[in-house]
């Protein structure tokens, strides 16, 4: 268990890392969107691959960023009855999510985004709107983004069953957000 503890930590830091270049791909995609507006309304000149590059921005961040979010547990739930159960409880419902749910579907996505985005990266495709973007990187944003979850995946799972065996303290407290 003790080296499962290790790769865990690993796929930790290696998450964590991805969390913080999201942070930096949000600023970027915060000024390319401010610099666009003010081409577009103070120059009168536009590009749709300033719109395109946002939208690969944004879904790097969503994708990329979901392992990171599963890290911190952040990710959304129900919290229906999640709240009222026991430390011990809360690791148990977190396990058979992880197993039965995430797992799975991590797999499959995986599975069914790499053929999707190879058929991209070996075509050569291109948007189709006037000076748009190749479209393979950000299709290769999909499976990586599956890969990463996934690994997250694992490294909760392992921390589960650890702290269930008593070999760790694994915070399981979730805070509702404020609406």
């Amino acid at each position: 268990m003790t080296s499962l503890l290790v790769a865990s930590r690993g796929i930790d830091w290696f998450n964590e890392r991805v969390g913080r270049i999201c942070d930096y791909l949000i600023a970027a995609a915060c000024f390319i969107s401010a610099g666009n507006a003010f081409m577009r309304y103070a120059l009168s000149y536009s590009s749709n691959a300033y719109l395109e590059i946002q939208w690969y921005l944004f879904g790097a961040v969503v994708m990329l960023g979901a392992s990171y979010t599963l890290k911190q547990n952040e990710h959304v739930r129900v919290d229906v009855i999640y709240g009222q159960l026991s430390d011990r409880g809360r690791l148990m419902v977190d396990l058979f999510g992880f197993i039965v749910f995430l797992l799975p579907v991590c797999l499959i996505l995986l599975y069914l985004s790499w053929p999707f985005f190879t058929r991209s990266y070996l075509s050569g495709e291109i948007s189709m709107n006037a000076g748009g973007l190749i479209l393979w990187p950000i299709k290769l944003v999909l499976p990586l983004g599956f890969f990463l979850l996934l690994m997250q995946c694992v490294s909760e799972i392992i921390k589960r069953v650890a702290a269930l065996r008593g070999l760790i303290v694994l915070e399981t407290k979730y805070t509702k957000p404020l609406q």
